[in-house]
């Protein structure tokens, strides 16, 4: 698929957001519900169930964000199967930092 074809697609906006201990699951307005594993988003992974749940829409609800973790999701990257772009030196560093405060 090219980035143009990616372009066209009319992305559904979410309507709602479960995130459990293993699965971010997501229903589109366009019917479907969409589930990935948690462990393609390391944050999410890595916090608590309250930080999980704080969570709210984005950009017309075209994305997730999730303040207590400094989080944001969007929609298209679910829907295309993209898992966090965070790098490892990044998600490290917020590791320690977290080591820190909690």
């Amino acid at each position: 698929m090219t980035s143009l074809m990616v372009e066209l697609l009319e992305i559904p906006q979410a309507q709602n957001v479960v995130v459990t201990d293993d699965a971010l699951t997501v229903d589109l307005s366009d019917g479907r519900t969409i589930s990935v594993p948690l462990a393609w988003y390391p944050r999410l992974l890595h916090s608590t169930p309250n930080e999980r749940n704080n969570w709210r829409f984005i950009g017309g609800n075209e994305g997730i964000h999730w303040p207590d973790i400094d989080e944001d999701i969007s929609i298209k990257n679910i829907i295309l199967g993209k898992p966090s772009g965070e790098s490892h030196k990044s998600f490290q560093r917020w590791l320690e930092e977290r080591g820190k405060i909690v």
